[in-house]
């Protein structure tokens, strides 16, 4: 498999941020380890894809992969002119053509330079002690353990997994980050962070907006004439809403507290019902018949005035 991760997702070098999350869901919705278990070739491809998204969904990352600073899995390349840099920094009384400058100032030049390294070197037989790297993932929750939080296990590019606890009421695109879970440190510096980025699938009903939940909810001709209570879906479960009489398509019923719990705060949203008065399938004579004479003696004009 390529480890061009623009090649493992499949898009272009000048691929837009969202082409590049577009690819890698699409990857992952037919390659997750969890949708497909036993299935090796489909597991090294989520894999590979993670991996790569994970390194183009940085624009930081990202730039420097294209400029050579870091490989497909994010390590530093190799400074190809390392010695030449420093052979011919001011400072060094061997560089080319230059001669020896003030001790002190080059003690100053090559101090400068060690606690850049991370003070490495400062001190014969010293150990270099670093925190390791933070580690970048993404993971796709469904969009009602956005809602009301939840436990999952995050498969890493090694196979592993972990566990990643989901607070109730987050965002797409929101980053939970998990102490030590990152790249080991150096020495005795203790591990970096991962840093999980998550994407909250969509749902067929619910639609989140802030804190609160819309819906579309159909309703018939003689519910939306004659009024009603008919069933509902919610969050929780199903309710049933009261429709007055004479509503037409566009009023929205208010449920107050059956929205999204607000972040630090037990209050939650309110959901959001829009009705749409929805026509039968098969107009038949009956209602034909009827509307037909009703109209002759209801008619009305609901575009009055909207005329240019």
């Amino acid at each position: 498999m390529s480890d061009d991760p623009y090649s493992v997702l499949g898009v272009p070098k000048d691929a837009s941020a969202a082409e590049i999350k577009k690819a890698y869901r699409r990857i992952a919705k037919d390659c997750h380890p969890d949708l497909k278990p036993g299935d090796a070739q489909a597991e090294a491809r989520f894999k590979a894809a993670a991996a790569a998204y994970d390194l183009l969904k940085n624009p930081d990352t990202r730039a420097r992969f294209d400029n050579g600073e870091i490989d497909a899995s994010g390590q530093e390349r190799p400074q190809q002119q390392y010695y030449r840099d420093y052979a011919e920094a001011a400072g060094n009384p061997y560089r080319t053509g230059g001669a020896a400058d003030d001790p002190d100032d080059m003690s100053d030049i090559f101090a400068e330079f060690m606690r850049g390294r991370g003070g490495f070197g400062q001190q014969r037989g010293q150990s270099f002690h670093a925190p390791g790297h933070n580690l970048n993932y993404s993971l796709q929750i469904s969009f009602l353990d956005a809602v009301f939080g939840a436990s999952q296990k995050l498969t890493l590019p090694d196979g592993n997994r972990i566990e990643v606890k989901i607070p109730a009421g987050i965002t797409d695109g929101q980053t939970i980050r998990l102490r030590g879970k990152g790249a080991p440190g150096y020495g005795d510096g203790p591990a970096g962070d991962a840093l999980v980025t998550i994407s909250v699938a969509d749902h067929p009903l619910f639609d989140r907006r802030g804190d609160d939940i819309h819906i579309k909810l159909p309703i018939t001709i003689d519910e939306a004439v004659l009024g009603g209570k008919v069933a509902a879906p919610t969050i929780d479960g199903g309710v049933n809403v009261s429709v007055p009489p004479g509503t037409s398509s566009g009023k929205t019923l208010r449920l107050r507290g059956k929205g999204v719990k607000r972040r630090g705060s037990s209050e939650r949203g309110d959901q959001l019902i829009e009705l749409t008065v929805t026509l039968p399938d098969k107009i038949d004579d009956t209602l034909t018949e009827f509307m037909e004479t009703w109209r002759q003696s209801h008619r009305y004009d609901p575009r009055k005035g909207m005329a240019s």
